[in-house]
């Protein structure tokens, strides 16, 4: 009889349920989306009802479809937006929406812990820098804000946990997760007593440690009617969804390395020790698999900036596209193709939102530079994919100087672009590697962390037997020579204007 595990990638925009056999096949998925609130500029908050409503519902949908046994299923298992606060009380029912990741309310906060801990004395506790998008920092602005809601809350949880909760009943967060709330000592894998101290809060509101793989307990009769899972199906604490991928996408062992190309975007690798930047533009995560770690560098615009130039400058492809009932993105890349590498000297800085890795810096903008008269569409196009993979260059290179890393795995929407992959493998000097399946990173790595946890799987090997490679693309030598100068021009061209985006934020 086979046996299936379902993985629950808890997101932004929706959740979405995926049904693996235990020999590594998709079988199904469903996705169920919620709303975000965005409010007074910086504030992000979301109804984690909303969240097990969308469990609930995928839950069912996939059984149901799939005219699935319950009782095949041998785990429940999870990846989910990190970095969160949800306060709960001891029922698990929520006291208030949670605040998530890309919430910026707690800058008060921020200042409040340097008061007693410099930023790189904090970088090499927790791997990170002491900013408001931790949580720590958002239940310290609780604590300041709302004094009657930290009263009554029991735990502080992430999305993910808060599912684990509802279907156990018991509380719980995985290492990577307890790394995202800002107060972990990362070396050491506990709670950091320092930074609790600074922060003022009271350490019992933490939910337990506990490695990725640990079953948290069975879905109770409750949870069994609402999702349609078996009574006491085992659930797996799974992982934060930015180190989950790293399962999914083959990075369980020193130096394998991938990128993931999204809305966002990050490069990430594995390592035995934290890697700490001189700088502190990268950051280090506790990783899924016991004895790993996951430095990694993120952006925050890269197919996001990428969609954004469509719907904004190619309203011709786009309308070509609707025409002939294809993709605009089709129009684009022949017209990239045409371009010679450096895209006849347009540099595209794409910092829309600001930046996370490497510019860690609120105030960035995006800005197309070197523009002359006998620049054409295609040079302004091809300008905006360098720009974004130069930029994660950088982190890749931070990266490198501990780590060899001579090829990776590329995920994600933006990887089904055959000229944009060369153009990392280029960019980044390394052999870039495709899967066949480029959108279910975070899912496959939470099913097989469900899969180890249970004991279906000897041990996250297992990966290398879900993982199945469709294409490769080597370096051009020609093209990485002439890339060179461009790399130092893109990241001179940001420092050039650093102050003038400060300005300008100002405005």
């Amino acid at each position: 009889m086979t046996k299936y595990i379902l993985a629950h990638d808890i997101g932004t925009s929706g959740n979405k349920a995926t049904l693996f056999s235990e020999g590594g096949k998709l079988i199904g998925s469903h996705i169920a989306s919620y709303d975000t609130d965005y409010f007074k500029g910086t504030w992000v908050e979301q109804d984690p009802e909303d969240w097990w409503n969308a469990v609930s519902i995928t839950s069912n949908k996939l059984i149901s479809t799939l005219n699935i046994n319950p009782t095949d299923i041998a785990a429940v298992s999870f990846s989910g937006q990190m970095m969160g606060c949800l306060c709960v009380d001891e029922s698990g029912n929520p006291l208030r929406k949670s605040i998530i990741w890309a919430d910026q309310r707690a800058q008060d906060q921020v200042a409040q812990i340097e008061r007693y801990i410099s930023q790189r004395e904090f970088y090499h506790i927790v791997g990170h820098q002491n900013t408001a998008s931790y949580g720590v920092q958002k239940l310290m602005w609780v604590r300041d804000n709302e004094p009657e809601i930290y009263n009554k809350t029991y735990k502080v949880l992430n999305a993910k946990d808060f599912i684990v909760t509802r279907l156990t009943g018991n509380f719980y967060t995985d290492y990577s997760d307890g790394n995202s709330n800002g107060c972990f000592d990362l070396k050491n894998l506990t709670w950091s007593d320092k930074i609790i101290e600074y922060a003022g809060i009271d350490k019992d509101k933490l939910p337990e440690l506990k490695p990725s793989t640990f079953v948290a307990g069975g879905v109770t009769k409750e949870a069994s009617e609402a999702t349609g899972l078996a009574e006491g199906t085992p659930v797996v604490l799974g992982g934060g969804d930015g180190v989950t991928a790293s399962v999914g996408a083959g990075s369980i062992s020193p130096g394998k390395t991938y990128c993931s190309i999204g809305t966002s975007a990050w490069v990430t690798t594995a390592s035995d020790e934290p890697i700490f930047d001189e700088d502190m533009r990268t950051v280090t995560w506790a990783h899924v698999v016991p004895g790993l770690y996951a430095p990694n560098g993120t952006m925050q615009t890269a197919g996001g900036a990428y969609n954004w130039f469509k719907n904004t400058i190619c309203k011709y492809e786009t309308h070509q596209a609707e025409l002939k009932d294809t993709s605009p993105y089709d129009y684009i890349n022949e017209q990239i193709e045409q371009t010679p590498v450096g895209s006849n000297g347009v540099i595209f800085l794409p910092y829309l939102l600001g930046e996370r890795a490497p510019r860690w810096d609120p105030n960035a903008k995006g800005a197309f530079i070197g523009l002359r008269s006998e620049n054409q569409r295609g040079d302004i196009m091809r300008s905006v994919l360098e720009g974004i993979t130069m930029n994660l260059s950088i982190v890749l290179d931070i990266l490198r100087k501990q780590v060899d890393i001579e090829e990776l795995l590329v995920v994600g929407g933006g990887a089904k672009g055959a000229i944009w992959r060369q153009m990392m493998a280029d960019i980044y000097n390394a052999k870039v590697k495709v899967p066949t399946v480029l959108e279910e990173a975070s899912s496959m790595g939470a099913a097989v962390t469900g899969g180890v946890g249970v004991g279906l799987f000897k041990d996250f090997d297992v990966i290398n037997e879900f993982i199945e490679i469709n294409s490769e693309h080597t370096p051009d030598p020609l093209a990485v020579k002439d890339y060179q100068p461009m790399k130092e021009i893109f990241d001179d061209s940001y420092f050039a204007l650093k102050e003038v985006f400060a300005k300008m934020s100002k405005m």
